[in-house]
């Protein structure tokens, strides 16, 4: 399978280099790059690509608003690229619809994994950060209803719990006695029924629909 990728930042410098990056992987094909927010939707809209890195800082549309339409239209993956190490960006861009955030002098490694990641569905941010991030978010009282939650089995709200703490398939699996392939089966259940994009949506609706609260671990 070949990853098809959009590249979108004002910093041509800095386009160029992760357009590089990503092109040389042989599983990976940059199709289009854009140096603004408006540009990087259009490309999305005729590429259909599998991820788009936006920045998030680009004139005419910023690369939060871009996730929100991105993510609105399109089952394209959103990784959020920043210079700016601010919680605040971070909360905007997963609520916009992004699948993960990196800073941009993220390790070459790392940034090709970061696109191999988020085709998969899972979450981009490690779980520590994650559950931190969304305990910090939804103590400031900005929770909401959350999604129907009336729709999961036992052991599907169960699972849901355990992603909301951060814990990988093999660790839900242990805490739930059953083999990975049933947790594998029971996530994508849950992402189903909730609509869900992805893992990290999945820690935030826990957090939102009040499974957990705000700060537990």
């Amino acid at each position: 399978m070949t990853i098809r990728v959009v590249v979108a930042d004002d910093q041509e410098l800095v386009r160029g280099g992760f357009a590089m990056i990503l092109g040389a992987q042989p599983d990976i094909e940059v199709v289009a790059e854009a140096g603004d927010g408006v540009e990087a939707v259009e490309a999305v809209r005729r590429y259909a690509p599998d991820v788009v890195l936006l920045d998030i800082r680009m004139p005419r549309m910023d690369g939060i608003e871009a996730a929100r339409v991105v993510c609105a239209e399109t089952d394209t993956k959103v990784v959020m690229l920043t210079t700016f190490d601010q919680d605040d960006y971070v909360y905007e861009a997963l609520h916009a619809g992004a699948s993960g955030f990196l800073l941009k002098d993220v390790r070459r490694d790392d940034l090709v994994h970061a696109v191999r990641v988020v085709v998969v569905g899972d979450s981009l941010l490690a779980p520590p950060v994650a559950r931190r991030l969304v305990a910090d978010f939804t103590s400031r009282g900005q929770v909401g209803a959350g999604p129907e939650l009336a729709t999961l089995t036992a052991r599907e709200r169960e699972t849901l719990v355990l992603l909301g703490r951060g814990l990988s398939n093999a660790e839900i699996a242990a805490e739930m006695v059953v083999s990975e392939h049933t947790v594998k089966t029971h996530v994508s259940n849950v992402l189903s029924k909730l609509g869900l994009r992805d893992r990290i949506q999945a820690v935030i609706c826990a957090y939102e629909s009040g499974l957990i609260a705000p700060g537990a671990r």
